[in-house]
């Protein structure tokens, strides 16, 4: 592909991410008529209209939905590769700031974070953890860590993890003095330790039974964000908690919690990291991509705490 081929796609996906072509054109570091100019010439080789203009948005039809996704994962490591060539330092140096959740920080510090440093004595990662989602480029960071379901949709997403089943658990003691739920209507009658969503409302919990899925507000005293704090207090026999399921894998082998309605499967949202649309990354994040790429999340440090 010549490198003119390379910019309008460039430009599509920045458009995409944007929803806009003058915030694409800042992005790029383009005219506002060059951006229009790209996706036009573009559109009218494909004999394919990309996007739906009106004077208030930009929206991508269908047809352009699904080249957007087809061509962006090869855009990326087009992009990277030709990055990687014109980089001089032949180990990247300086500090990587991720905007994590605690929970997503906990699955990834083992496999990933601390593989990162061994194999790239000159990077120092900067992690900061909290509950709420923050502009992360806005606040300095180079990159975020979420659940997929949380990242903006302008954001370029590198998947670490399939969907992580979520599991429903009690403490013996909590059972001593309670039945155990058998469907989630059952719920209604138990102290339930809620999750605390980013916008500050408790979240519902999610099931799933062949077709069918429920979303349930499930009753509970304690609203909580981070799940160590759940897991403790589940511990502590002071309520269900709904947890992903590596995260409790001790507590169940060592029978300090006991699972329930196991027939009720509840898949949360995988994990993702996710950073600006910009043409070159900086050294650092391309490498911890590259990690990604190479090994992935292949398996959730049981019992992380």
């Amino acid at each position: 592909m010549n490198r003119s081929g390379l910019t309008e796609l460039e430009v599509v996906l920045a458009v995409a991410r944007r929803h806009g072509f003058r915030s694409a054109a800042v992005d790029l570091g383009m005219s506002t008529s060059a951006v229009s100019n790209a996706v036009a010439s573009l559109e009218a080789r494909l004999s394919t209209r990309l996007f739906h203009r009106t004077t208030r948005s930009v929206s991508l039809t269908e047809a352009g939905r699904q080249f957007v996704d087809r061509i962006e994962p090869a855009v990326i490591h087009i992009q990277e590769a030709i990055a990687a060539v014109s980089d001089c330092e032949p180990m990247p140096t300086g500090t990587l700031r991720i905007n994590s959740s605690l929970g997503a920080a906990l699955m990834v510090f083992q496999p990933i974070v601390l593989k990162f440093l061994s194999r790239y004595p000159g990077m120092t990662v900067d992690m900061v953890t909290e509950g709420r989602m923050v502009d992360i480029i806005a606040e300095g960071f180079d990159a975020g860590l979420r659940m997929s379901s949380l990242v903006p949709r302008d954001m370029i997403r590198v998947p670490l993890s399939a969907d992580i089943p979520m599991t429903v658990v009690g403490s013996p003691d909590y059972f001593a003095r309670n039945p155990k739920p058998a469907k989630p209507a059952d719920l209604a009658g138990h102290a339930c330790i809620r999750t605390r969503l980013p916008g500050g409302m408790p979240s519902p919990w999610e099931f799933v039974q062949g077709g069918e899925r429920l979303s349930i507000e499930v009753p509970g005293q304690l609203v909580l964000d981070a799940p160590v704090l759940m897991l403790e207090a589940a511990r502590q026999g002071i309520g269900l908690a709904q947890l992903a399921e590596w995260y409790v894998l001790d507590d169940l082998g060592s029978g300090r919690l006991e699972r329930v309605m196991d027939e009720w499967t509840a898949p949360g949202p995988g994990l993702c990291l996710y950073f600006s649309g910009h043409r070159h990354l900086p050294a650092g994040l391309r490498a911890l991509i590259d990690l990604i790429r190479e090994d992935g999340l292949r398996s959730a440090p049981a019992g992380a705490a």
